[in-house]
């Protein structure tokens, strides 16, 4: 099958890769290090493959700004479990969404068992929790979305045929995909990338769209049919960043990643939260948003719209990097404001139920 040689690989491949030695790898306890010995610093992070690479990411560029904690023991990676991976079988709606996989890792940083939380900035909240602050982000990915198939015949979305099935368990996905044909059906689809990818080859789904820039980071690219443009499916707010927390006091840490932050990547990366947090966004509403730096200016594009894809409202501003989170919190108001205060009383009352309802009909 299309997909299998790649998983195999990858499963074949993942303790080398995920896992350069040396590196102590234990569950979310801090060790108890006798006198004399090295205090590690402590990553936290979820235990999928992806999370796995963008923790041991960190890592190499921690040892390439810090030769001492190349030294053995010097770092920790710290495996945790978040409710998010737990629950596979209920759509990110229906289980509360944001924080499903984050608040684990707040609790343990905050309780002094990690020292740092690498994140996918698209999972984390707009608000954080006291006591932690999230300063660093690495250089992005490509933010894009990559449609996937394992026909061969078919290269874009449009050449899908009436009423075929796509997997994805997001909105903003599923509203955008049918804005373009209203036969799709969507289906929940969730677990780490290969178990997705296994799930379309045993021909369960037609389609499915996963971030192009998990795929780059497990190099797995290839399984890619096409990397789709803003314009026909915008990325997600903080698609293809990864973020790194710690708590607000700790100066060692905050030395750390401080000398790995991405300016740029940061200022974009806050101009979308900004515009998600002026919106007010919830799962049960598809929001998009993205901004990029061009020629010296902050350029943003935002979306949402109804699940079923039949109403979308759409902003695009351009300004100084220095009013980046300012551009993003206009741009949100004014998305608001096109919707009206109906369209967002709507999504809050629509129950998970009445929301899948809509884009499974």
């Amino acid at each position: 099958m299309k997909f299998t040689s790649a998983l195999s690989l990858m499963m074949v491949g993942s303790a080398a890769a995920f896992a350069p030695s040396p590196v102590s790898l234990r569950s979310s306890s801090a060790l108890s290090m006798a006198d004399g010995e090295v205090t590690p610093l402590r990553i936290g992070t979820r235990g999928s493959p992806l999370a796995l690479a963008q923790a041991y990411e960190t890592r190499k560029r921690l040892i390439e700004n810090f030769p001492e904690l190349e030294e053995d023991g010097a770092i920790e990676i710290c495996v945790m479990k978040t409710q998010g991976d737990m629950i596979l079988d209920k759509s990110l709606m229906e289980l509360g969404g944001k924080g499903l996989f984050t608040k684990e890792l707040d609790v343990a940083l905050l309780g002094d068992e990690v020292d740092i939380c690498v994140h996918s900035m698209k999972d984390v909240p707009t608000w954080l929790p006291d006591g932690t602050v999230l300063p660093c982000n690495l250089p992005r990915e490509q933010t894009n979305d990559a449609f996937i198939t394992a026909n061969n015949e078919i290269k874009t979305i449009a050449d899908l045929p009436d009423g075929s099935v796509i997997g994805t368990a997001s909105l903003r996905r599923q509203s955008q995909l049918l804005a373009q044909n209203p036969t799709f059906k969507c289906v929940n689809f969730r677990g780490n990338v290969q178990t997705r990818l296994r799930k379309l080859d045993d021909n369960v789904v037609d389609a499915t769209l996963l971030a192009i820039a998990g795929l780059k980071r497990m190099d797995m690219q290839d399984c890619a049919t096409a990397v789709l443009d803003w314009s026909e499916m915008l990325p997600a707010v903080a698609q293809g960043a990864i973020g790194i927390q710690c708590r607000s006091d700790d100066e060692q840490s905050l030395k750390y990643i401080a000398a790995l932050n991405c300016m740029d990547t940061h200022v974009c990366v806050n101009c979308e939260r900004s515009f998600l947090e002026a919106l007010d966004g919830n799962c049960k509403t598809p929001i998009a948003g993205q901004a990029k730096i061009v020629d010296g200016k902050i350029v943003f594009k935002g979306l949402i719209a109804m699940p079923d894809g039949s109403v979308k409202f759409e902003t695009e501003s351009t300004g100084e990097i220095a009013d980046a989170v300012e551009i993003g919190r206009k741009a949100g108001e004014e998305l608001k404001a096109q919707a009206g205060d109906k369209f967002f009383e709507m999504m809050v009352e629509m129950s998970p139920q009445q929301v899948l309802g809509q884009i499974t009909k």
